[in-house]
């Protein structure tokens, strides 16, 4: 059995299907981890859905910035939309409502023991380490699966707080949350997040660090999988393993086989210009 995994699918369905035959994937032997964000932009969000729905216990997918906003437009149209969301295949499916109820119930991150690998789609804020991050994911899941649902999208999106401390409450909690496992590039040596520099490390502010760098990340001891991240491009070191190739915008997409380590890639067609989130 091999594990592998997938950096941002955005829609992009048949480049990844292609990565799959070129990897052999058996569903029945081997195991797919998604890093988030497998919709929007690309042609194919509602394919893309139903096959990683249909993997069943053969997949995981960590929710992204993209998933979690494809739920809020699900919850209001008019409000969330935007002019170049590619979403509207899945709200016109007759199993529309089945797929949108099994993403919400998708988890911010995963930590897998025996492979000593965790995985979530932009970061981690230098505060925590990797037992405090699955204690934070599992408060937004919490809402994200009950009755508080629809009141966290309302809230869910802006960029402040920007610093994590323990007596953060309600609202501004999970938004943080949210934000550091859905959205965080940079941030400061102190550890508070900035959303706006969003290209290669060495083109940020002076004072901002990609957010693994930051000195003494309480993560650092644990390799992390995570996509999000187009323009840093493909990054695997011993603790950081960054596998958004960018294949939205015309880049490739990754696989990265974690019990070796070997990386495999297939180019894709550019279907949208590079831009934005």
């Amino acid at each position: 059995m091999s594990t592998y995994a997938i950096g941002d699918i955005q829609g992009c369905f048949e480049p990844m299907q292609a990565l799959l035959e070129q990897i052999d994937f058996n569903p029945s032997r081997d195991r797919l981890w998604f890093t988030g964000d497998l919709v929007n932009r690309g042609p194919h969000s509602l394919e893309t859905l139903r096959f990683v729905k249909g993997l069943g216990d053969a997949a995981i997918t960590v929710l992204g910035n993209h998933d979690l906003h494809l739920l809020a437009v699900w919850r209001d149209r008019q409000r969330y939309f935007r002019n170049n969301d590619t979403l509207g295949p899945i709200f016109e499916a007759d199993d529309g409502e089945e797929l949108l109820e099994w993403l919400r119930h998708q988890p911010l991150m995963h930590h897998d023991a025996e492979l000593g690998i965790s995985m979530v789609h932009a970061g981690l804020p230098p505060q925590w380490d990797i037992d405090e991050a699955m204690s934070r994911a599992h408060e937004v899941e919490a809402v994200l699966r009950g009755e508080r649902f629809e009141g966290f999208l309302e809230h869910m999106y802006g960029n402040q707080p920007a610093k994590w401390h323990e007596e953060l409450e309600g609202w501004e909690r999970l938004r943080f949350i949210v934000n550091s496992f859905t959205r965080l590039r940079y941030c400061t040596a102190k550890g508070k997040l900035e959303f706006n520099n969003k290209g290669t490390p060495g083109e940020q502010d002076e004072k901002l660090l990609p957010w693994f760098q930051v000195p003494g990340r309480r993560s650092a001891d644990s390799p992390i999988v995570f996509g999000h991240w187009s323009t840093l491009g493909l990054l695997i070191e011993d603790d950081i393993k960054g596998i958004d190739t960018g294949c939205l915008w015309g880049g490739q997409m990754t696989a990265l086989r974690l019990e070796d380590g070997e990386v495999f890639q297939w180019q894709c067609p550019e279907s949208m210009h590079p831009g934005g989130e």
